[in-house]
């Protein structure tokens, strides 16, 4: 397992357009079906990664928070499921009935949206605003892949929160940590 961090966000980045991504409730996304008043979340997770499963205690009511507050959210899924076979669409089906997400969990199989995005790691997280520019790119919470306590700081829902607002994130981003994205290595298609 390699720990990779997010690079620091990128200024002026609107959101690279995604579709036809099969998500485990059966139906196709696209970015525009993601876009919502406030803005939306563009999340890359995966099953067996040990920092994602280390934030499934409050991730998901992160999200429905975010949801409420006008954000779109999905989570993509671009790792090699063919190698890690934990990864694979009926696990990751099961995943997100388990963690009872309220968002949609895609798979993108060849990597596309992963490096249209620039994605490193799981998780890493994309908050747009409404005009679809990239205001946050940074980690969860303060309590990365331990256990949340009170003293534990929700970055991203405090970002959410001011771009909701105002339309843009002023706040310190600090990145996101985590298992390198597992990229296929087949050369067909």
């Amino acid at each position: 397992m390699a720990l990779m961090y997010t690079p620091d966000e990128k200024q002026n980045l609107k959101a690279p357009h995604f579709e036809n991504l099969l998500g485990t409730d059966g139906e196709k996304y696209n970015l525009q079906k993601v876009q919502k008043e406030s803005g939306f979340l563009v999340m890359f997770i995966c099953n067996h990664c040990p920092y994602v499963k280390g934030i499934m205690d409050r991730l998901p009511q992160t999200m429905e928070k975010l949801q409420k507050m006008g954000f779109g959210v999905i989570a993509i899924n671009s790792n090699d499921a063919i190698e890690y076979e934990e990864d694979n669409f009926d696990n990751m089906v099961t995943f997100a009935k388990n963690n009872k997400f309220t968002f949609p969990y895609v798979v993108d199989e060849k990597n596309i949206v992963a490096d249209q995005y620039e994605a490193i790691c799981t998780p890493d997280f994309f908050l747009f605003n409404a005009d679809g520019n990239l205001e946050y790119r940074g980690r969860l919470d303060s309590s990365g892949k331990n256990p949340a306590s009170e003293e534990t700081v929700p970055e991203l829902l405090n970002a959410a929160q001011e771009i909701a607002i105002g339309g843009s994130f002023s706040g310190k981003q600090i990145p996101s940590m985590g298992c390198s994205i597992k990229r296929s290595h087949s050369d067909s298609d």
